[in-house]
């Protein structure tokens, strides 16, 4: 059997001020962008769609573009993961959020993102994304 990354996605949602959506993950306590692993059957941009709604209560109005495909073998202490990461405009949708994941919701201002509390790479993604980078790393 041959080892494999999986491939996973994050969203850099951006609700009408422009401002930056997160969740506090309850495993970790940590702010991250929303995302997860693709399921069987759905494309990417179906599992960046569902993964904000399941994570945040926000829908998914636009994709503005690729920022950058992720892909150290180290960058999720969980597994070997490949994430594509959108910016994405974003609205209110239902507002049910998935408890076992998500912890808080919250909106941030560019300037006021909590960097050094961050999931995972997203300090990184979230640096990329504020100077303009499309990133292949």
């Amino acid at each position: 059997m041959y080892r494999r990354p999986l491939i996973s996605v994050s969203v850099i949602p951006l609700d009408a001020r422009g401002r930056v959506l997160l969740i506090r993950r309850v495993d970790t306590g940590r702010w991250c962008l929303p995302g997860g692993m693709v399921e069987w059957g759905e494309d990417v941009s179906q599992t960046a769609a569902r993964e904000l709604a399941e994570e945040t209560g926000f829908r998914m109005v636009s994709v503005q573009r690729l920022q950058g495909v992720y892909s150290s073998p180290d960058r999720d202490p969980r597994t070997h993961a490949v994430t594509i990461t959108f910016i994405a405009d974003v609205e209110p949708g239902s507002g049910k959020v998935d408890t076992l994941e998500t912890r808080e919701v919250g909106l941030f201002e560019r300037d006021q993102l909590p960097f050094g509390e961050l999931a995972h790479d997203h300090d990184r993604q979230l640096r990329d994304f504020l100077a303009g980078r499309t990133v292949i790393a």
